[in-house]
């Protein structure tokens, strides 16, 4: 369903790029809300490399109707080569709030 709330997940490498995206997508009407958990830190594999980072996680709201566009801009701002952008569907939560994720007027 196009009105299904959607919680995404992107890492970003600091607070300034984590706080334009934010503020982007939130701006542009492609989220509702958009959290910045600060000073994660990151260990994966990247060019046959284990690598530890600190990152910022975003923890976006949006809808199915909105993602194919969220994620255009999304990457379309990020700093990264392979951005993060993970999308779960939201099966439960308080009504209201996930009725104003989906209109937050």
């Amino acid at each position: 369903m196009s009105d299904t709330v959607l919680l995404c997940y992107c890492t970003c490498p600091d607070v300034a790029s984590a706080q334009k995206l934010a503020e982007a997508l939130v701006g542009e009407r492609l989220a509702a809300c958009v959290n910045r958990i600060p000073a994660i830190a990151s260990t994966y594999r990247w060019q046959d490399k284990v690598v530890t980072d600190h990152e910022e996680l975003l923890l976006i709201k949006t809808t199915v109707a909105q993602f194919a566009a969220l994620k255009e801009r999304l990457l379309s701002l990020h700093p990264y080569e392979l951005p993060e952008l993970i999308a779960v569907p939201v099966t439960e939560g308080h009504g209201p709030y996930l009725d104003w994720v989906r209109n937050p007027g």
